[in-house]
């Protein structure tokens, strides 16, 4: 292939793409035939780098940051956890009340279940991150803590 084509070919991808791949990919075209068919091939991947850049998503420079952490489900899962025993305790007082049961029902048990149920998620979690990424980890459990407090504060409250 001569240098000319290749330059023209390698021209085709993103800016981007060419300051990181320019030189190694033209040397790469100088080296390989002449066809038709590495020309669209070349051609059909330039094509995709342009597209792909319109489809993907930008991608979190720190993938140890506050916003990716959050998004684990070991992260998410606790506060989602709490916050259903939450509605299930104001969903029981409003129905029912504040009065104290001789026996618990099944809004009692379900609170339990899914409180007694983030500890394991918690320690999962804090193993997991805690070591790489420190400062964001303890964010994220001072949210799950708010959370748990939250859900726990109606119980509290009314004396249930």
């Amino acid at each position: 292939m001569t240098p000319r084509t290749a330059r023209l070919l390698t021209r085709l991808y993103p800016r981007g793409w060419r300051e990181r791949y320019g030189d190694e990919f033209e040397a790469l075209l100088l080296t390989s035939p002449n066809d038709i068919g590495s020309s669209l091939n070349v051609l059909k991947s330039a094509l995709f780098e342009h597209l792909s850049r319109l489809w993907r998503h930008k991608m979190d420079p720190n993938p140890n940051s506050f916003a990716t952490i959050v998004k684990h489900p070991t992260a998410f899962l606790p506060m989602a956890m709490s916050l259903t025993a939450l509605a299930l305790v104001l969903g029981h007082i409003s129905l029912y009340g504040a009065a104290r049961e001789a026996d618990e029902g099944t809004a009692a048990h379900l609170w339990q279940i899914l409180m007694a149920g983030q500890f394991p998620i918690l320690i999962f979690f804090a193993i997991k991150w805690l070591p790489k990424a420190p400062k964001q980890s303890l964010y994220v459990l001072a949210l799950q803590a708010g959370a748990a407090l939250s859900a726990m504060a109606p119980v509290f409250y009314f004396n249930l």
